[in-house]
């Protein structure tokens, strides 16, 4: 048997193990891959309810206040996030947006920065400065720093360049101490939503997510698992496991082991319906490639419908790349988290 082929083979398996073990009841089936999921996550324990947040700068710009946040996380763990308040915030609480860098310099590069945290005046990349935009848009946005990227790195990347990823020595100690990269990220993002309805500023009824690539894994699966999300917009990742992470080399924080045996990648974001789901995918994206995510987006469709929210999810495939393209799900999103 060719490799090529053993590899076909074991994802065939997967699927017949999880087609066995299915639970036909709707609702049950629900509930027993979400229990599933979470455990192949792994668990990861906030010991304190506070997040104790640390303002460590503030800046104001034309239209909107940046402040730099410190808050407690899981396990000890604290975690540096930026705040962008809309000038007519003040007047009453705002809904608010969780925007998710994917791989790269960290937060810094989609607020506007460098990685050495001065203002960038260079083109803003795949990102597109996306959390700015939303900003502007009369969210309050918080952009965490995903730990493995930027100043959350080992200290041993943190000596290279500003891209280079703490990711896999991450993901390889968690994995083998049984739990997953995506699972701490996860974890984090909850925490982020907790100090987030901490703030009087935001209405604790009315918050989003978005994000991009790795930020968008964490914005679909943090919004499947925490029922306080009202909606997620997820960029340049929504597909298939077996046509995407499995098609290539990825990173390691892609990996949750036996995830194949539980579900499939729409079964999972399908955790979220019938809340708001919105897509993004370019017809040029190498990465998360176009047909498996038209695949997954059909999928999705059926789920929704069975949940009684046919039009609750929506997808933008645009002319692009593995980008952030803006325009439709910014709309989307004023939709769900401003009327």
């Amino acid at each position: 048997m060719k490799l090529e082929h053993y590899l076909d083979f074991l994802v065939s398996q997967a699927a017949g193990e999880r087609e066995a073990a299915a639970v036909r009841d709707g609702h049950a089936r629900r509930l027993k891959v979400a229990a599933d999921f979470r455990r192949l996550l792994g668990e990861f324990r906030a010991e304190k309810r506070e997040t104790e947040p640390l303002l460590i700068e503030r800046a104001e710009y034309d239209g909107y206040v940046r402040e730099h946040i410190e808050i407690e996380t899981v396990e000890g763990l604290r975690m540096r996030l930026y705040v962008l308040i809309p000038a007519r915030s003040q007047d009453r609480p705002c809904p608010a947006v969780i925007a998710l860098h994917g791989h790269g310099y960290g937060s810094r590069q989609i607020v506007g920065l460098e990685p050495d945290g001065t203002e960038r005046t260079a083109d803003p990349g795949l990102h597109r400065d996306f959390a700015v935009s939303l900003v502007k848009e009369g969210f309050v946005v918080a952009a965490p720093e995903l730990i493995g990227f930027g100043d959350r790195r080992l200290e041993e990347d943190r000596k290279e360049d500003p891209g280079k990823s703490s990711c896999f020595r991450l993901a390889a100690h968690l994995l083998m101490t049984g739990r997953t990269l995506a699972g701490l990220r996860i974890a984090e993002t909850s925490r982020v939503v907790d100090y987030l309805v901490s703030r009087s500023d935001v209405d604790a009824g009315r918050i989003g997510m978005m994000g991009i690539s790795g930020g968008g894994l964490v914005a679909g699966f943090t919004a499947a698992l925490d029922e306080r999300i009202r909606c997620s917009v997820v960029s340049g990742y929504a597909s298939l496991f077996a046509e995407s992470i499995l098609s290539r080399n990825h990173c390691l924080d892609n990996y949750i082991p036996g995830v194949l045996t539980i579900a499939e990648m729409p079964e999972l974001l399908g955790l979220i319906a019938p809340r708001g789901l919105f897509l993004e995918s370019g017809d040029a994206d190498r990465v998360f490639p176009r047909e498996p995510a038209v695949k997954a987006y059909r999928y999705l469709k059926e789920i929704y419908a069975s949940a009684g929210a046919p039009n609750g999810v929506q997808a933008d495939f645009f002319a692009g790349g593995h980008e952030i393209n803006g325009g439709p799900a910014f709309r989307w999103l004023r939709d769900q988290l401003q009327r």
